[in-house]
């Protein structure tokens, strides 16, 4: 299995115990549908290894605690502290029409309800405070905010991904007078 077939499910943060049960956190909308899995797959030394499930008991906040097959110490299981956990695309819960996961719409032209069409979707970071979605717009990387009210629906026909975008952020990305030209204005 390669990690391009896979989604990021999320990562162990610590050891539970002294019997090599673990800590995972799901970094997923809804972790309660993936309290009942048989397996998943740990990133060790860049590659997928499959690991069975032998008990888990989910816990607040999208965490879990698991117990793999095979790992029954403490020291085992500090060996997989801070490891990636993947489940292949296809384990995926299936989305309403219009809905879509960030992988599905990278390369998807970007079609503003007014200014139309605008560019190509690149790819998304997660950050801190907000997800940003990276479109290439005009040969410059433009961000524009994950929200609800601005993603209105993704068409997977014609690859394209409608939006709202806030009022002034396209004008912000086309004119000119950065900050950076104020300097250039005062010499």
């Amino acid at each position: 299995m390669k990690i391009d077939d896979c989604f990021l499910l999320g990562h162990i943060v610590k050891t539970h115990g002294i019997k090599g049960q673990v800590v995972a956190f799901f970094d997923v909308d809804y972790p309660e549908d993936y309290d009942e899995l048989e397996s998943v797959f740990l990133e060790q030394q860049g590659r997928l290894v499959p690991f069975f499930i032998e008990g888990m008991e989910p816990q607040a906040k999208g965490r879990f605690i698991i117990k793999f097959e095979d790992i029954s110490t403490i020291e085992q299981a500090e060996k997989l502290r801070n490891t990636s956990l993947y489940l292949p695309l296809d384990e995926l819960p299936e989305l309403e029409d219009g809905q879509f996961y960030f992988h599905d719409v990278i390369g998807y032209r970007v079609v503003d309800q007014n200014h139309g069409p605008l560019g190509t979707v690149k790819e998304f970071y997660d950050m801190p405070q907000q997800q940003l979605m990276a479109m290439d717009y005009n040969n410059e990387e433009m961000l524009i905010p994950v929200m609800d009210e601005v993603f209105l629906r993704a068409d997977h026909e014609t690859k394209e991904l409608h939006v709202n975008l806030p009022e002034g952020l396209l004008e912000v990305y086309t004119q000119p007078g950065s900050p950076d030209d104020a300097d250039d204005r005062d010499e």
